[in-house]
């Protein structure tokens, strides 16, 4: 009787070491779309000062002039693909609304899309700031929203402030 113990090994069977493997493949496929996505979200966040230099020139025509920029030349811009960053590979200007389009080092599933800033103003007070609207957000109370929203990104890797 003590021989077969003996004889007996110890490991893993095929049908275990398989079983093992599925659920790692599985685990897997779960992870790396949360992880893409996370990473996606993180690069549009990190684009978004770019629209900081723009802001200003728009928002100081606002108060100057109750006018909106028609343009980047309009607004004292270079033109839009000379407004760039690791992730944006051009910043347009068109009737107040600011552009983004994504590329150069932007994640496959962002380049070519547009993200917009439109600015928001109480038409009968320029005195009050321009508050600025991200891509699909509504604007606030008693505000008016200026320029075409062209917003493409895919909604679930919008910021929460541009949902």
């Amino acid at each position: 009787m003590s021989n077969q113990l003996k004889s007996k090994q110890a490991g893993f069977s095929a049908i275990e070491m398989m079983v093992v493997v599925a659920i790692i493949a599985i685990l897997a496929m779960i992870a790396i779309p949360s992880s893409l996505g996370r990473i996606v979200k993180e690069q549009i966040n990190a684009a978004l000062p770019l629209a900081d230099i723009v802001k200003e020139p728009i928002a100081a025509a606002w108060k100057l002039t109750k006018t909106l920029p028609a343009d980047n030349k309009e607004a004292g811009l270079p033109d839009a693909d000379k407004i760039v960053s690791n992730l944006i590979s051009s910043v347009e200007v068109k009737n107040g609304a600011i552009h983004m389009t994504f590329g150069n080092k932007a994640h496959s599933k962002i380049i070519g899309k547009v993200l917009s800033m439109r600015p928001a103003v109480i038409e009968e007070s320029q005195i009050v700031p321009v508050t600025w609207v991200c891509g699909n957000a509504k604007a606030p109370d008693k505000m008016t929203v200026k320029g075409e929203n062209k917003t493409n990104v895919a909604p679930e890797f919008l910021p929460m402030m541009c949902r």
